[in-house]
């Protein structure tokens, strides 16, 4: 069913008055195929002194993310990196789960021997730990919304489109029983 969604009233003047950079207003993205793949990379540093152990994969990240921009036929959509205490964490967008395993895969590219090296020198240390997660994301499988924010996330893999233009219910939204406005009024 689509249905057009209102912007709330306190978003209606912040495109004139946003920052460079910043999309002023309320936005959503629209996925610009049939599906994403949402993907979350990183590591841990469990005994900070050990820097051999962890070095490797602290410098390794970056340099991977400048390969894959320098390919973009690859598959990633975007990327954005994260630090929380002692863990690093790379938030990146895929065209689909085939292109990232591709990728990782890959013996001519910086990740698969990386991963080797990791796994003979490191991984039985304990000293660093590492995780991945990996989301397929459906066109009905998702709800986004960013209030004056610069381009990110899906919208920025993918596609921006302003609150209440083109942009359907999704079931998503539906199943997450959420209704318009999805704002609250200040008091």
């Amino acid at each position: 069913m689509t249905e057009r969604i209102r912007v709330p009233a306190a978003y209606r003047t912040a495109s004139a008055k946003a920052p460079r950079g910043v999309e002023g207003g309320q936005f959503t993205a629209e996925l610009s195929g049939e599906e994403s793949v949402l993907f979350l990379v990183g590591m841990r540093i469990n005994r900070l002194r050990r820097i051999r152990s962890w070095w490797p994969a602290f410098v390794g990240m970056p340099r991977m993310l400048k390969e894959l921009e320098s390919h973009p036929e690859a598959g990633l959509l975007g990327h954005r990196n994260f630090v929380s205490g002692r863990v690093l964490m790379s938030v990146q967008h895929w065209r689909s789960a085939e292109d990232l395993g591709r990728y990782a895969r890959n013996p001519e590219l910086a990740h698969h021997p990386a991963w080797g090296a990791f796994n003979k020198a490191v991984a039985g240390s304990g000293d660093v730990g590492v995780f991945h997660e990996t989301y397929q994301v459906g066109t009905d499988s998702f709800e986004t919304l960013y209030g004056n924010m610069p381009l990110f996330g899906l919208a920025a893999a993918h596609q921006l489109s302003a609150r209440g233009s083109r942009r359907s219910r999704t079931r998503t939204r539906d199943r997450l029983g959420q209704q318009d406005p999805e704002y609250v009024e200040a008091s």
